[in-house]
């Protein structure tokens, strides 16, 4: 491994897809800047993660708190930290009916999922365009790809999510800087236990959920080769494939059948 002396930021790095990217990053030579709301796993994570050799940084922050956003910045600013590679990774989700889920819930999921990542980025251009060189991995989803009968809210998110890195991926062609949106499938994490999903039909067969380690490696890959988007695994490619050929009403019933609860009809 040739150390690359460049900090990666990750958020959402402790646990799932978040994790495995942080680890793919620490096995290829690059220093990190960890953030998740967990002390304690943050410092297990850390600890894991300079084993290969590399310097680690890790932050506590409420990504779904604004100011916390702000201040994970002026904390790099401080240390005298420009990371190269920003992976806006943290998201959630919260399963239901719209008219029956919490509207509190959901508003931090549109801080965390839209607005902490648009921060976030704002910050690390700032830092970067006078440098002219870094890149930008921003989880999408194939949910940005459809709508989501039981899941509104999330797959709303990760639509703006992938919408507003392919614009900003065109705005910035000229500056060094690279955009890449990486859009898994349901993967094997604890992201359907966080949004009270687990009775919903995708859950059905475990099985067929994504490891969430090929997942990262295909972000990692398609990050460094520039790409602009990335759908990890050929099953979900064939997914989105459908959806672009169905009208929405269709693709909107298609993933409602999937998503709905295992007791209706």
């Amino acid at each position: 491994m040739e150390r690359k002396y460049q900090y990666a930021l990750i958020t959402g790095a402790t646990s799932g897809i978040g994790y495995e990217l942080a680890k793919q990053f620490a096995k290829n030579g690059y220093d990190l800047v960890i953030v998740a709301r967990n002390h304690e796993e943050l410092k297990n994570k850390a600890e894991e993660f300079k084993a290969f050799g590399v310097n680690v940084i890790s932050i506590s922050k409420n990504l779904f708190l604004q100011d916390e956003v702000y201040s994970l910045y002026s904390e790099l600013q401080l240390n005298g930290i420009s990371p190269e590679i920003l992976v806006n990774d943290a998201g959630q989700g919260v399963y239901g009916k719209f008219q029956d889920t919490d509207i509190h819930r959901e508003i931090n999921i549109v801080n965390l999922n839209i607005i902490s990542v648009i921060l976030l980025t704002k910050l690390f251009l700032k830092g970067r365009l006078h440098k002219g060189s870094g890149k930008i991995l921003n989880l999408a989803s194939i949910a940005s790809k459809a709508p989501g009968p039981w899941h509104s809210v999330y797959h709303g998110t990760k639509a703006f999510v992938l919408s507003w890195s392919e614009a900003i991926r065109e705005e910035l062609k000229d500056s060094g800087i690279t955009v890449t949106a990486l859009l898994p499938g349901p993967t094997d994490t604890d992201f359907f236990n966080k949004a009270d999903m687990n009775r919903s039909r995708i859950l059905e067969d475990r099985e067929n959920l994504a490891n969430p380690e090929q997942v990262a490696i295909d972000g990692y890959n398609a990050l460094m080769s520039g790409d602009d988007k990335i759908i990890s695994g050929f099953k979900n490619k064939l997914t989105v494939a459908m959806t672009n050929l169905a009208t929405d009403d269709m693709a909107a019933y298609r993933m409602g059948e999937m998503q709905k609860p295992v007791t209706e009809k």
